[in-house]
């Protein structure tokens, strides 16, 4: 039901639209375009132009093909996440040697020992990557030294998160702080869902 500016009824139809409204089309929609819409044609009439739609999960409408973004931009940005990859691998293996339970530190423990090595490996791996694009400059590199890093910083910050257990959580505690930037780095510079289409097409072509 819109506005409308009399009250009208159906041919042999017993019940009439209430003042001031106009009734609806068999098909639930009302036989006045709404302001701000046009009405749609019928089928096989042109129409307006539609705008191409973004292949990307967003699927907004652009104009043309979709554009990556700039590949210093997602560097810079694998660059940092490579820091907090370092940086908490770091914090956890210190906590995890000055900590102690049940008479020993809690690095002598093999759950505490898998996470920090783990973290190592990521960092390292992720290291590996962002060096040899911050080389070649290819934007093909560059975005698999992304998504390494993004992966590297989110994961080795939970990580550590775990190593310190409750009190990664409180203020006093910097993980916490390096798992939040990490979480908002990974969505800047188009984020990682870019990177995996741009290597996506590399591997397509």
């Amino acid at each position: 039901m819109v506005p409308g500016s009399s009250p009208v009824e159906a041919p042999g139809s017993s019940s009439a639209a209430a003042p001031g409204w106009s009734s609806e089309t068999a098909s639930g929609r009302s036989s006045e375009a709404t302001p701000g819409r046009s009405s749609k044609t019928a089928p096989g009439r042109s129409s307006e132009a539609t705008p191409a739609r973004d292949p990307s999960p967003s699927g907004l409408p652009v104009a043309r093909a979709p554009r990556f973004a700039d590949p210093v931009a997602v560097l810079l940005t694998a660059a940092e996440q490579l820091g907090t990859a370092a940086r908490v691998c770091e914090l956890a293996v210190q906590h995890a040697g000055a900590r102690e339970q049940f008479g020993q530190p809690i690095g002598a423990f093999q759950a505490v020992k898998h996470l920090c090595a783990q973290m190592l490996v990521r960092a390292e791996t992720a290291r590996a990557a962002v060096y040899a694009a911050a080389v070649t400059a290819d934007p093909v590199d560059v975005a698999a030294a992304r998504l390494l890093a993004d992966e590297a910083a989110e994961r080795g910050a939970r990580d550590c998160l775990q190593v310190h257990g409750g009190m990664g959580f409180t203020w006093e505690c910097e993980v916490q702080l390096h798992l939040k930037r990490a979480w908002v780095r990974a969505r800047r510079a188009g984020g990682g869902v870019e990177s995996e289409e741009l290597l996506a097409v590399e591997l397509l072509a």
